[in-house]
């Protein structure tokens, strides 16, 4: 197997090639996930959703233009605690 002979090659252990691989696997989604929600936040001047919901009923934006974004955001918060926690597992 694949996973056997780079583990080899590395001097390391296939569990341990594979948790490391599964941690960096991990971490790069947090960060594409991460930086994703910056922009967001950025673009509306909020930090969370909920700042975005504010922001729309207080007609600081037009729902129709933030609708998308806004199920992004809120998206993007949720897939952002499981990939944190998943992580915290490892």
């Amino acid at each position: 197997m694949l996973l056997d002979q780079v583990a080899t090659r590395l001097n390391t252990t296939p569990e341990q090639l594979e948790r490391d691989s599964l941690r960096v696997y991990l971490e790069r989604k947090l960060r594409l996930t991460e930086s994703e929600l910056f922009l967001l936040a950025e673009r509306y001047g909020v930090r969370t959703v909920f700042d975005l919901d504010a922001a729309v009923q207080a007609g600081r934006f037009h729902e129709p233009e933030a609708f998308e974004d806004y199920f992004r955001f809120d998206y993007l918060e949720g897939e952002r605690e499981s990939l944190r926690e998943l992580l915290s597992q490892l």
